[in-house]
């Protein structure tokens, strides 16, 4: 099966009188303001292209690199970045000299993002010490109504539109007439580091989460053990970001979909440096036999 890049490639005649503008560009989905398929608009090519500038002088590079990297005369990529006209490859290329995915530059265009990436410390214990409020806050960020709420768990609607009200005033969403629910929270937004929602999944939800044998369906568990320098330490982290905005991706492009079409799926990333205490006792200490 052709991916969504090259069935624009093969079609390109037919498709392009029909684009205004490219919206979106990941490393995975080019998405279009048409109705050819994969559609979501997203005009988000101008602040891409402000956030490749940004990394080009971050890296100490200039038009002149980007130049010789391209085969281009540096009028020409001087267009490029005033016209914010680049195609996927040239972007792929600029983004490989800077040792970056496109994935690395959409994120970072997200960090940019004047939307909310992260909650303060209080907020968020506001949150886990309230589990009414926790569970429509959990709701609301996977993008269920009112009526999905109220008619999935036992909460009223006067009570469920008290809480969204106590949301819009943290800011998290704005709660807009006919109690609809819009976002205000970045793409990349996450809880905090070892902040109070973390901290409430470890202490009282870890021990059901793993209550599994992982053997049905839509259930993985895979346990992963090796040696690894500092810097494949780092490389492999930065991997598993990039999957983590894999799965919002996907999470997002589903949210159009009715709730019956979609289930609840929690996905726990951790990796650390650790000796199983079970080996301790066998462990040759200093002048041991």
């Amino acid at each position: 099966m052709l991916t969504v890049k090259q069935q624009y490639q093969a079609h390109e005649h037919t498709i392009k009188p029909f684009i205004a503008k490219l919206h979106f560009i990941d490393r995975k989905v080019l998405k279009y303001n048409t109705n050819y398929q994969g559609v979501l608009i997203m005009a988000q090519v101008k602040p891409l292209i402000q956030t490749l500038k940004s990394a080009l002088k971050a890296h100490g590079k200039t038009y002149a690199d980007v130049a010789e990297t391209l085969q281009l005369s540096e009028a020409s990529v001087k267009r490029l970045f005033s016209d914010n006209s680049f195609t996927l490859q040239r972007l792929e290329q600029t983004c490989s000299m800077l040792g970056m995915e496109i994935s690395d530059l959409v994120q970072q265009m997200h960090e940019r993002s004047p939307l909310l990436q992260q909650l303060d410390v209080e907020k968020e214990q506001q949150i886990a010490d309230d589990l009414e409020l926790l569970l429509v806050t959990i709701c609301a960020l996977n993008r269920w109504t009112l009526e999905d709420i109220c008619s999935y768990y036992k909460i009223s609607e006067t009570d469920c539109i008290q809480k969204l009200a106590l949301l819009d005033k943290l800011k998290i969403i704005e709660l807009l007439p006919k109690n609809r629910i819009k976002l205000l929270i970045a793409p990349n937004f996450a809880w905090r580091d070892n902040g109070p929602i973390q901290r409430f999944f470890q202490d009282k939800i870890g021990r059901e989460y793993f209550r599994t044998r992982f053997d049905r369906d839509g259930e993985r568990l895979l346990v992963l053990n090796g040696m690894l320098s500092n810097n494949s330490n780092a490389e492999f982290q930065r991997k598993l970001m990039r999957l983590i905005r894999e799965f919002d991706e996907l999470n997002n492009e589903d949210a159009s979909l009715s709730l019956s079409e979609r289930h609840g799926v929690t996905v726990v990333m951790a990796m650390r440096s650790w000796k199983y205490g079970l080996f301790s006792p066998m462990v040759r200490r200093d002048g041991s036999d």
